[in-house]
């Protein structure tokens, strides 16, 4: 029997399929590429934990160089400042978190960098402040394409900034950009006149954060950045292989599923279905990359399983045969579990508590 084939026989007599493993040999050297594109570029690492959920990978990228984290919830924010880490930028506006009293009692333990685009989200930073006794660092966002979140022009961002510079509770700390792939010359003639504007008022910037990992291709293009956020580029996935950051070796996040039934020549099913794998399909055809079959297409999901359809395969696979998938978008794929089974060299070597899996505030 293979290495390869007793790991799927441990996996199923220990956990059952569908199962989320990861392979820490391949995040070693993934968390090792993003750090050294960071440091070549000459700005900080701050790697978006979305990803992973995981206060243990976050050490890892801790250690391997990163100056601190993102997170995109307040919830997530707790789970990492209860693992001891300090440095925490929440890239989102936080109105829910700000309301209900997380956001003080998270400032009360720790000095956070929080997101802001409009006055609503600052009054309530405010008030969160003023209850923790502690001013609260704000960074504003910026849309320069991607049509999401942030304010679109130098003169909303201004006003802002004002906002934040009159307030005693509040400190203004940077930018927090997010480029289109082919935007990042728009980044910089909006960087610009920020500077520029920023300069006649005599306020300084801090932080100017870029991010995307498929934006580590410009990673240190955009003058002025001090930092990137980066998050899916620890696992990789399909999304990643398609845009060209990845290769399959790159993509270190597998869900071992096994063949259930073979109910017509050319389909199957699989027990992984939309609770495992997601129905994100990322832009992508089908729901995801069979490794052993790589012909086969995951054309559907019910809740609990994955319909197949064989018809590009020469070679099929038997029903009780586990496959490994990888996920289009390997975010949310995560998010769906509570654990990782986590091997090096086809051995299994620990369990990974997804700790801050499903916060929704």
């Amino acid at each position: 029997m293979s290495d390869l084939a007793a790991l799927k026989n441990e996996i199923i007599e220990k956990f059952g399929t569908p199962c989320s493993v990861i392979d820490l040999d391949v995040v070693d050297r993934n968390i090792t590429r993003a750090q050294n594109l960071c440091d070549k570029a000459g700005v900080a690492n701050r790697p978006h934990i979305k990803t992973h959920k995981s206060p243990l990978l976050a050490q890892m990228q801790i250690k391997a160089g990163a100056q601190g984290i993102t997170c995109q919830k307040l919830g997530e924010a707790e789970v990492m400042a209860d693992a001891g880490i300090t440095d925490i930028l929440i890239a989102t506006n936080l109105l829910g978190a700000a309301r209900s009293g997380s956001l003080a009692n998270l400032q009360r333990r720790l000095p956070l960098k929080v997101c802001s685009d409009n006055v609503v989200s600052l009054s309530a930073y405010a008030t969160c402040a003023q209850q923790a006794n502690r001013v609260i660092d704000v960074v504003i966002e910026c849309d320069t394409g991607q049509k999401r979140a942030g304010v679109e022009t130098p003169n909303e961002a201004i006003k802002l900034i004002r906002r934040i510079h009159n307030d005693p509770w509040l400190q203004f700390a940077g930018l927090l950009y997010y480029p289109s792939l082919d935007g990042w010359y728009d980044v910089q003639v909006f960087h610009d006149k920020m500077l520029s504007e920023l300069k006649k008022i005599g306020i300084a910037i801090n932080i100017v954060s870029t991010g995307g990992t498929p934006n580590f291709a410009h990673i240190g293009k955009l003058k002025g950045a001090t930092e990137h956020r980066a998050g899916t580029c620890i696992f990789n996935d399909m999304m990643m292989v398609q845009n060209g950051f990845a290769n399959l070796d790159d993509c270190a996040f597998h869900v071992f599923t096994s063949i259930v039934s073979r109910a017509g020549e050319n389909r199957g099913i699989l027990d992984a279905g939309s609770k495992t794998l997601t129905s994100d399909t990322g832009g992508l055809q089908g729901f995801g990359r069979i490794i052993e079959h790589p012909c086969a297409n995951i054309k559907k999901f019910s809740e609990e399983h994955g319909f197949l359809d064989f018809t590009d395969c020469i070679k099929k696979p038997n029903i009780g045969d586990i496959l490994r998938v990888i996920p289009n978008h390997v975010c949310v794929a995560v998010n769906m579990v509570d654990q990782l089974v986590a091997v090096r060299g086809e051995k299994i070597i620990d369990v990974v508590p997804v700790k801050a899996r499903g916060k929704l505030v």
